[in-house]
């Protein structure tokens, strides 16, 4: 590195404005304040909780809830079963015959 051109570090007071709890850092200014510290901070304290205004996180635990329920009923069910054909497919194959389908396929 080269001499001279990178700033001096000094011992910082850091005040939270929050708690209003102080401690001692390192940086290049003599003071700083913080909005919040890992004294008041919910996810340090263990007091997090989840904001959930559109009750999304309902919604996502309910979907959870069903694509678990739907991996254990194919379980169950053991290996793939076979394919059902739609109702589209089931009406054309009444309706055109295999002979029909021959006739027009050699000419």
């Amino acid at each position: 590195m080269k001499a001279g051109i990178h700033p001096e570090l000094k011992t910082t007071k850091v005040t939270c404005l929050g708690c209003g709890n102080t401690f001692e850092s390192k940086s290049t200014v003599d003071e700083i304040t913080v909005d919040v510290c890992s004294n008041c901070h919910p996810f340090y304290t263990g007091k997090q909780k989840l904001v959930d205004t559109a009750g999304r996180v309902d919604r996502f635990r309910a979907k959870a809830e069903q694509a678990k329920a739907r991996r254990e009923e194919m379980a169950k069910k053991g290996p793939k079963a076979p394919r059902i054909k739609k109702a589209d497919e089931q009406a054309e194959a009444k309706t055109t015959p295999k002979s029909a389908e021959t006739k027009t396929s050699d000419q």
